[in-house]
């Protein structure tokens, strides 16, 4: 009985380092799943690492009387695992922002359901592209790699730990590199019709220049949106194997 008591315990706990990914890191967020099956799946991922690994978990000798501290402990842990999906998630939403702002898309922003938050919409397309990419590869079954290894780098109980700063920081200019070269051809093409705009401007001043510039960045963003979708697919992988790899990085 006392045995089953750890084995659930410890479950709790585990469960509250895998949940954070669930709950807040896309692509996962992107999908339309009730709490109820993300708790669910989280408890069960959860059950599957106590039991594989009793001597890292419910075998270690843990303070029963500090379970609020191990409860943050494996929050904090989780949270850490789950940075980089999110940063490079930010990284797209920006340059997406970005060419909506230069398109004039960013008078308005488009509603997601599934999130009930307002988001760009050439950002939201480059988001269900980025996770279109990351469940098309084996970033899931490396998910479960890194949070097995975790347990082992990381035994229940373990404390506290201190993300690499530096690591971190060299990861976000790299995403936020990478994220520009998604929209590289948009950009290039936008910044070409600024330039037709500014001469047509000069030699036709009664022209009402900005709102036709308006209409052809319109007609060009549309146009240019799958070539550039389609042509950085090698983009879109490295970004989701480069936030897959910097996990281990940052936490041990």
């Amino acid at each position: 009985m006392e045995e089953f008591t750890s084995q659930i315990l410890a479950i709790l706990l585990i469960s509250l380092r895998i949940s954070p990914t669930f709950a807040f890191a896309p692509p996962f967020t992107l999908l339309r799943v009730p709490t109820t099956i993300r708790v669910l799946l989280g408890v069960s991922l959860a059950t599957w690492l106590v039991l594989s690994k009793p001597e890292a978990t419910y075998l270690r000798d843990i303070n029963l009387y500090n379970l609020p501290m191990l409860a943050l402990g494996e929050i904090i842990i989780g949270t850490t695992l789950m940075l980089s999906l999110q940063w490079v998630s930010a990284a797209i939403l920006m340059i997406g922002r970005a060419v909506d702002v230069q398109t004039g898309f960013g008078l308005a922003l488009l509603i997601d359901p599934t999130t009930r938050s307002q988001r760009p919409l050439i950002g939201t397309i480059f988001a269900y592209a980025a996770g279109a990419v990351f469940f098309s590869l084996d970033a899931p079954t490396d998910l479960l790699i890194i949070w097995a290894e975790s347990i082992e780098r990381l035994p229940l109980g373990a404390g506290f730990i201190e993300p690499n700063i530096s690591v971190f920081l060299a990861f976000i200019s790299t995403a936020f590199a990478l994220a520009t070269g998604l929209a590289g051809i948009i950009f290039l093409t936008l910044f070409l019709i600024d330039l037709t705009v500014a001469f047509l401007s000069r030699t036709l001043p009664q022209m009402n220049v900005l709102l036709i510039g308006f209409q052809v960045k319109t007609l060009a963003v549309l146009a240019t949106l799958p070539i550039a979708i389609g042509y950085s697919i090698a983009t879109y992988i490295r970004l989701v194997r480069l936030s897959i790899e910097t996990i281990p990085m940052m936490a041990w």
